[in-house]
């Protein structure tokens, strides 16, 4: 007579694994995800290049994508045991607060190829790991337009501002004066400019010719681009 502890064993239990955990399959799966953790490890290091790269972090999303995977294939294993792996890492808190919205990307990428290659659908860890490099390049590389630069001032003569605000004006297509400050009877500033590659040298020579100017810089920054 078949029970409904049968039926939950056959439906269930038996069918909760897709493939047998055998000492070779979990070495070949777990090698299949090292690899993958080696790639997302290498995309990247090479998209971070302009950037500040952290190599922790690198090597956290490899670790992450090998250490999901071995989770997932412990789930399968045995019901029971998932049940109180999922209560352990409930209590689990996270405290390191990703900054970069790349990051954030990247690590769930390293988590989503942990899980699908404990699940044993590596295939799709592959198509996973083309469609998201074939996007992340694309966008990366679609020009967003040329981040501003910062024009710093020293002057001995705060009644000159008008003076560097007309010189300004002459070179730049837009300028956004960000800090003024006075001590010592010299006087900062700090003006956000937009000016072209080939004015940039005529910015700083006409600046630095205001009578009472101290020194004069022209600073650019690789952040995104405001409005």
């Amino acid at each position: 007579m078949t029970t409904f502890k049968d039926i939950f064993k056959k439906s269930f239990l038996q069918g909760f694994s897709r493939f047998d955990l055998t000492p070779l399959n979990m070495v070949i799966v777990l090698g299949l995800s090292a690899l993958f953790a080696i790639y997302i490890f290498a995309v990247y290091r090479i998209l971070t290049r302009k950037t500040f790269y952290s190599k922790s972090f690198n090597i956290s999303l490899a670790a992450v994508t090998i250490i999901t995977t071995a989770i997932i294939m412990t789930i399968q294993s045995n019901v029971v045991i998932s049940l109180g792996m999922v209560g352990a890492l409930s209590i689990v808190r996270f405290r390191t607060a990703v900054k970069e919205p790349m990051d954030l990307a990247f690590m769930f990428w390293a988590i989503s190829t942990g899980i699908i290659c404990g699940a044993g659908l590596a295939e799709i860890s592959c198509i996973l790991a083309i469609m998201m490099t074939l996007a992340v390049v694309v966008l990366d590389r679609i020009p967003i337009g040329r981040a501003p630069q910062i024009l710093m001032v020293t002057m001995n003569d705060y009644n000159s501002e008008g003076t560097l605000i007309t010189e300004v004006k002459k070179t730049c297509r837009y300028f956004s004066v960000k800090s003024r400050s006075l001590a010592n009877g010299q006087a900062d500033y700090v003006i956000e400019v937009r000016v072209r590659e080939e004015d940039e040298g005529y910015l700083i020579k006409d600046v630095s010719s205001i009578t009472g100017v101290i020194s004069s810089s022209l600073l650019r920054h690789d952040g995104e681009v405001t409005y």
